[in-house]
């Protein structure tokens, strides 16, 4: 622990030292920060007001884009100063505290993931239970599970980082602090933690990745009985959550599986779970979502004022409907007594 006092601050080498690039990367990241913050706000804004946050799976999306929002917020806004900063540094205790709260929010992220795929698995292989399996307590309590999960996995991440002795050079190859950057500048032999990095995060983020494919394997085998209106329907509902599924977890694993080297592609690919997952995740979500985009327009009218009848202004009578049709399939307003096959 002493060893590590040697060194007070990490300097950030990021993208390119091209003053060109770096501008280019400045105005490049910012938009997308800004399309991060009003995407996901949007989404969990427009759920948490609307009777949609009372289906679980809309109640999974509400807190995916508030982990979306946190993660890449532990990362951006760093990354976006350091493009015009002279000096790309970071403090000792700056690097450890964004290491655990990245992996903090990251690891949530998963969890959450696995908790949605397992509502669709539910709601399409068991649907006359759905209302009781995923009751309003059973999904908070996945929730907590997937804070306290999250926590578990960066504090692991964390104390690994923290005991390293750090007396060589201090600059970072990377955008952000992550173990194994960190790893390369360790004056001790660090094969061992490389192992313990990989079983953390590796073998964490695979043994998710084959769980939520063997779950949507079972969900194909299950609606291959169903009718083609049936069928599509249950496909258009997962479609979404498989397309952010193998965007989050593909560059995951292509870095963090293999054993404990850096490699210059892998900033690249550090993008997509920073960056790129959480800006597509609110367009993903709500580009065929019919009641996302309900949910919207309500949020809209409510800001505008024009509450008297908002369908109206959007989509008509069609609307209403889709709005009595979230409300009577909400599987915790036992008073309603609807079970939707699909359930959302």
């Amino acid at each position: 622990m002493d060893g590590s006092r040697n060194v007070t601050q990490f300097i950030l080498l990021g993208f390119s030292p091209q003053k060109e690039i770096q501008v280019f990367c400045f105005f490049l990241f910012l938009l997308c920060y800004l399309a991060i913050l009003a995407g996901n706000l949007l989404v969990s804004v427009s759920i948490t007001f609307s009777p949609l946050f009372h289906q679980p799976m809309y109640f999974f999306l509400c807190y995916l884009s508030l982990s979306d929002l946190c993660y890449t917020s532990t990362v951006t806004p760093k990354l976006i100063v350091d493009q015009v900063a002279t000096e790309k540094s970071i403090s000792y205790e700056g690097c450890m505290a964004q290491l655990f709260a990245m992996h903090f929010f990251g690891g949530i992220e998963v969890f959450i993931l696995t908790g949605m795929a397992y509502d669709r698995y539910v709601a399409i292989c068991q649907p006359l239970r759905y209302s009781s399996i995923m009751s309003r307590p059973r999904c908070q309590a996945m929730l907590a599970a997937s804070c306290a999960g999250g926590f578990l996995h960066s504090f692991g991440q964390f104390v690994l980082a923290i005991f390293l002795p750090y007396c060589g050079p201090r600059r970072i190859d990377h955008y952000f602090c992550d173990v194994y950057p960190l790893l390369k500048l360790a004056c001790t032999d660090t094969s061992r933690m490389g192992f313990l990095v990989i079983a953390n995060s590796g073998l964490m983020g695979l043994v998710t990745f084959v769980v939520l494919l063997g779950s949507y394997g079972v969900i194909l085998s299950t609606v291959r009985s169903f009718s083609l209106a049936q069928r599509h329907k249950a496909l258009s509902t997962c479609t979404a959550h498989v397309t952010v599924v193998l965007l989050f977890f593909a560059p995951l694993l292509f870095i963090y599986i293999r054993p404990a080297t850096t490699r210059p592609e892998d900033k690249v690919f550090a993008l997509f779970y920073t960056i790129l997952v959480p800006m597509l995740n609110p367009l993903i979500y709500t580009l065929r979502n019919a009641e996302m985009k309900h949910a919207i327009r309500r949020l809209w009218s409510r800001i505008t004022g024009n509450q008297g009848n908002p369908s109206k202004n959007t989509v008509g009578h069609q609307s209403a409907w889709v709005s009595h049709k979230m409300y009577s399939r909400c599987p915790w307003k036992t008073s309603e007594g609807g079970n939707s096959t699909l359930a959302g």
